[in-house]
């Protein structure tokens, strides 16, 4: 065997080697290779981390070795033995382990590197975690004694904090048993172990604050607040909070932010009660004024050395991490009723820094102090970590026996000299901090805290506002506008909950909600706020496809609309003004438009000029929005009170898109194209959209107006479509052709008059629509006006009897329509081949592409429509639906073809398959059979890429519905379907990795089960209610085998989305029809089903559906749980490699079964997987 000294010497000359950034991957694969083996080498087929008198060397190693890489190898090993393999390891090694590793880390925890530090403390929990407090009863006790010596009181704070973290939300791997019983145990010591942290926060704090007190006037000496009579009620504790902050030196700094992330954590699971004291809620809140403490800061910078800018650092750090001890607090939604009263004293406390934060004075502005406190904080330093910045390369280990690739997390390191050491490079500001406190109060504490008259509701407010509208950055202004939703959600589910007090509540709350929305408009406003709003992107999407200046928009739009929900009546008398406005200066453009040579221009050319019409026309476009968000507070219950307010609000946005169609500010020329002309685009577009919002109060207005007979609705329509028509055209630009399209929908789809297929415009745009020598347009805009053409024709007017419907012209109508749309499709069918065969296959395929994509739509905007309009559709296209179906045999070879003719047929089997009749519907299922042969499935799905999957998977969805379908006349195809199904699709797609098509067929294979039981289990209504009666009649069993096989294969692949779902629909299927019960599931499959699912979760391949899988194991189970427990189990751990004879028995034996309470026998996380010694 290798002398030590000779291992330990070989491995840092490897390792070294291994991090150079000259050694090349193939070295490295060797070298991984050697490290493995390097300690045994006459046992190369053994790997050296498992085995377990390998810690000896690495105890060695770790105390005579200075090599980053060599330590962190050899506290991984100690790593690996102690959570993998540690019910293995002997009596006496255990002892001597537990014995060593805290004695080597008292020895060294100065002169090791942070990371070896923490990580030799990380080692240490991980056996406290198995062995305390049986085997390692002075565990805890050594950590409090750590803390309470002044020379080891950072190593005992660091220990604490992975204690708290490691053994309080342990990992997976622990059994619920000893998970609940370390949280027992650790909360035992939650009392002693706040004491000493506040002994340790106030020791500090005392000890500096006799050098920090100076006499006013001083710079270091208190303020006194406006409001602070009002928020603290106890004078002492105002004069406590206005003591001066002491300067503490770097040691202090270092001890107090690890106490108060032992703090934060703490909380973080702790329960709320009498062990959080008022003592160390009052030292928390000492420590959080230090992140808003500006002139320490200053001073320390100011002073000149980066060591001073660095102590500046650390003293808004220790804010950041005490607002954090606060915000754990706070997040806690369960408050005993005896924690209430500190809950207010944390909000008064609070709030004076608020107060102090937004306090206006003539050395800070609001928004600069602000900026100053939002400086982002490095995050979680920790002693000898400002020397030096490490990253963690990972070093993998190959274990050649059974080619297993593990991957052992070796720490090494490159150092920077003269950098900050970080742990997780985390930053954060106090703003932030201070921001999510303000959240929470909002969000979870604001209703308990309300009734209570020591704390000022409307002042918190006032200082509220103040804080969002000077925040320095965007996202803290979003941030601060999602608080104000929240607290107007609050405030409106309240005055629902208490319509009697609903005027008192407005009242104490009016002027603040008043001031919020003028100050949210303004800030909309290019007009006041045009140097922030000019910073915003308005070109890159972000995650949710909208720009960053859509999103500050959108959000404080949201706002606006809230207000108007609760003061619809002030929300509306201060916005209208605003917009009227911007309205007059947009309708008075018209007599700066001059006609020149090219056409009409804009006579505007002064650059001031120029700049305010941009403003203009921007917050005009910004307002518009605002007036349509608010459309939904004018309809239903509200229609009649507010009718005068939108009826004048609809009249202006109708005229003001009459306005823009008449005189083209769309085409004409400007002095300043760039920006002017998509200006006057936006505001028109915008003006569509936003009489598009009052779709739904023209319809109830129509309802209105056919009751009684009056002519000024009948203005509105016509007058508007008399805005739109101009705008579709190929001529307008596809912004404003598009909002024109949408808004012709709306009034088709939502508002229905039925006059409106006799206002002369709309004919207009019927007849050009329907003119096969005009242009068309776009193929969004065409489908958009084609749907709105069609449901004019097809979609029944709100009020109007039957006989008034005028179906008989409607429908010879729609029939015009539909014919002059499949004109040049219907000439493709296959009579008329003879005669195209000229026409190149792509103008072919355009053809297609275009009438599909209408007709498609067109079926879709009827399919939840009554009886008969759903007839007159299907009587206009029958003839195209037999042309495609004519098609498609000539076509099954061009993939993107086939999958838009079966995207129709699917549209059209989910919308009028009624319509269709039967025999027609049985003609177009056996095509489909009769085509999608093996061959033509295989090209599809293995050689066309994703349009050939994209076919089949239609294809797949097509049969989905017909298999739903109730009754017995599709029953026929079920045979054929299977068949297809299994010994078709299934083959091809069972053992790609691609998960392409495989959702489809198992949702058709389930479809098939769950609505067609009886094809397989032939049951009788006395069977069913009869316990005695004898089993189920089973029938079609081959197929039904070959169904459940392929669910049961499915299990074994790594696609969880697919896992997921397909043990949703055994669920489903037990639940419904008690699949797990019938005797061929129990007697040839259940157990199989049962090995599977807990393969999984020994190997955790789906550790997020660890859950679902466990219930699953347990409702199959429950089964028989005789054979489940007395048969199955013993072999299944009998088949488990790395376990040996006696820790079997354990596993066996802690399986528990519990009939009687329905619980399940494997705990809440469903059965714990084997731990075995090889992981």
């Amino acid at each position: 065997m290798a002398s030590e000294e000779t291992s330990l010497r070989a491995l840092e000359s490897l390792m070294t080697e291994f991090f150079h950034d000259c050694t090349t991957n193939e070295r490295k694969r060797e070298i991984a290779f050697f490290c493995c083996y390097l300690t045994f080498p006459e046992e190369l087929l053994n790997n050296f981390a498992q085995q377990v008198g390998a810690w000896r060397f690495c105890l060695y190693f770790l105390s005579s070795t200075r090599n980053d890489y060599v330590m962190m190898y050899s506290l991984t090993v100690f790593e690996n033995l102690i959570n993998k393999m540690w019910l293995g390891v002997p009596s006496q090694d255990k002892m001597e382990i537990r014995s060593c590793l805290p004695k080597l880390l008292l020895a060294h925890h100065k002169t090791f590197p942070y990371f070896v530090r923490n990580k030799l403390c990380k080692v240490i929990v991980d056996i406290g975690r198995q062995d305390w407090p049986m085997f390692y009863h002075d565990f805890f006790t050594n950590i409090l004694q750590l803390i309470q010596s002044p020379v080891t009181t950072p190593l005992g704070l660091i220990m604490l904090k992975t204690t708290s973290e490691e053994l309080a939300c342990p990992r997976e791997d622990l059994s619920v048993a000893r998970k609940e019983e370390l949280r027992k145990l650790l909360l035992d010591q939650v009392q002693t172990v706040l004491g000493l942290l506040t002994g340790i926060l106030e020791s500090v704090w005392d000890k500096h604050s006799v050098t920090a007190a100076t006499p006013p006037p001083s710079p270091t000496s208190g303020e006194s607040g406006d409001l602070l009579s009002n928020l603290l009620q106890s004078p002492s504790s105002a004069k406590l909070l206005n003591q001066p902050i002491p300067i503490l030196d770097v040691e202090s700094e270092y001890i107090c932010s690890l106490a108060l992330e032992c703090l934060a954590h703490l909380f973080s699971w702790i329960p709320l009660s009498a062990s959080i004291t008022p003592s160390l809620l009052t030292t928390i809140f000492h420590f959080a004024r230090f992140g808003c403490d500006i002139r320490a800061r200053k001073m320390a910078s100011v002073n000149g050395s980066s060591q001073n800018c660095v102590l500046g650092q650390e003293r808004g750090r220790l804010g950041v991490l005490a607002m954090s001890c606060i915000n754990e607090l706070m997040s806690k939604n369960c408050v005993p009723m005896e924690f209430e009263e500190y809950l207010l004293r944390m909000f008064q406390q609070t709030f004076y820094l608020l107060q102090k934060i937004t306090k206006d004075n003539n050395a800070h502005t609001v928004k600069s102090r602000l900026e100053e406190l939002d400086e982002r904080i490095l995050g979680s330093w920790t002693g000898t970590e400002r020397s030096e910045v490490v990253q963690e390369p990972r070093l993998l280990l190959m274990r050649s026996q059974g080619q297993e690739r593990r991957s052992v997390e070796l720490r090494g390191a490159w150092k920077q000299k003269g950098g900050n050491g970080m742990k997780g490079c985390l930053t954060c500001s106090y703003i932030e901090k201070f921001t999510d406190f303000l959240r929470l109060f909002v969000s979870v504490h604001l209703r308990r805290i309300e009734s209570y008259s020591q704390f000022p509701v409307v002042e918190f407010l006032t200082l509220l506002f103040k804080y969002t509208f000077h925040q320095p950055t965007h996202e803290g202004y979003f941030s601060c506008l999602d608080i104000w939703t929240l607290f107007l959600d609050y405030l409106t589910s309240k005055i629902k909950s208490r319509l009697g007090d609903k005027e008192a509540v407005l009242n104490r709350y009016e002027d603040a909600l008043v001031l919020l929305l003028t100050e949210v408009l303004n800030r909309i406003q290019f007009r006041y706020n045009q140097a922030q709003l000019e910073e915003l992107d308005d070109e890159t999407l972000d995650d949710d496809q909208q720009t960053e200046w859509q999103r500050y928009l959108r959000q404080s739009l949201e706002v606006v609309a809230k207000v108007m929900e609760l003061l619809p009546t002030h929300a509306f008398s201060t916005l209208f003004p605003v917009l009227q406005d911007n309205l007059d200066v947009y309708l008075g453009l018209q007599q700066f438009v001059v006609t020149s040579g090219s056409g009409h221009r804009l006579n505007i050319t002064a650059e001031n000029d120029c700049r305010r019409l941009h403003c203009s026309l921007r917050d005009l476009s910004s307002l518009l929005q605002a007036v349509g968000r608010l459309a939904e507070y004018f309809t239903g219950d509200m229609f009649a009170a507010r009718f005068n307010d939108a009826l004048t609000v609809v009249e202006r946005l109708v005229k003001v898109t009459l306005y823009g169609s008449q005189i083209k500010l769309y085409n004409i020329e400007t002095a300043v194209p760039s920006v002017l002309k998509p200006d006057l685009i936006d505001v028109h577009a915008q003006s569509l959209a936003a009489l598009q919002a009052y779709s739904h109060w023209l319809a109830q207005y129509c309802s209105e107006a056919h009751r009684q007979n009056t002519q000024q609705f009948v203005t509105l329509i016509s007058t508007t479509m008399d805005a739109v028509t101009p705008l579709i055209s190929t001529k307008v630009q596809d912004k404003l052709l598009l909002s024109a399209c949408h808004l012709l929908v709306s009034l088709a789809t939502t508002v229905r008059p039925i006059f409106l297929i006799s206002i002369p415009s709309v004919q207009k745009v019927f007849n050009r629509i329907t003119d096969a020598s005009a242009q068309r347009l776009v193929d969004k805009a065409q489908v958009l006006v084609c749907r709105a053409l069609s449901n004019i024709l097809l979609l029944p007017c709100a009020n109007l009897s039957e006989s008034e419907q005028q179906w008989p012209m409607r429908s010879v109508n729609h029939a015009n329509l539909i014919f002059a749309l499949s004109r040049d499709y219907r000439n493709l069918k296959p009579s008329a081949v003879a005669s195209q065969r000229k026409m190149p296959l792509d103008d072919t395929k355009v053809i297609i592409h275009q009438t599909l994509s209408v007709l498609e739509d067109i079926v879709e905007s009827v399919s939840g429509e009554s009886t008969k309009s759903r007839q007159i559709c299907y009587q206009s296209l029958q003839e195209s639906v037999q042309v495609s179906l004519a098609l498609f045999p000539a076509y099954i070879h061009q993939s993107d073809v086939t999958d838009e003719m079966l995207s129709f047929f699917l549209t059209l089997f989910r919308g009028l398959r009624v319509q269709m009749g039967v025999p027609f519907t049985e003609q177009i299922i056996q095509t489909f059979l009769n085509m999608f042969t093996r061959e033509q499935l295989a090209e599809s799905i293995l050689h066309e890429g994703s349009t050939g999957c994209r076919v089949v998977e239609k294809f797949l969805k097509i049969l989905q519905v017909v298999v739903q379908e109730p009754g017995q006349v599709f029953k026929p195809f079920l045979p054929s379907i299977i068949s297809l199904s299994m010994e078709q699709v299934y083959p091809i797609i069972a053992e790609r990795p691609s998960p392409d098509v495989k959702a489809e067929l198992f949702e058709l294979l389930f479809r098939i089960l769950h609505h067609n039981w009886r094809y397989f289990f032939k049951s009788t209504v006395l069977a069913s209610v009869q316990r005695g009666a004898a089993e189920e009649q089973m029938e079609n069993e081959p197929q039904f085998s070959a169904i459940m096989q392929a669910f049961g294969q499915s299990f074994l692949q790594p696609d969880i989305h697919l896992f997921k779902q397909n043990l949703f629909y055994l669920e489903t299927l037990n639940t419904k029809q008690k699949l797990y019960h019938k005797k061929i599931f129990r007697t040839t499959m259940l157990f199989q089903f049962v090995n599977v699912l807990l393969q999984v979760l020994v190997h955790k391949s789906h550790d997020l559906l660890q859950e679902e899988i466990g219930i699953a194991i347990y409702n199959m189970a429950s089964v028989d749980f005789d054979g489940f427990f007395a048969a199955f189990l013993p072999e299944f751990l009998t088949g488990c490699d790395g376990v040996d004879a006696n820790q079997k028995n354990v596993l066996g034996r802690n399986f528990k079964m519990d009939r009687s309470s329905g619980r399940q026998p494997f705990g809440p996380h469903g059965p714990p997987g084997p731990r075995t010694p090889g992981g």
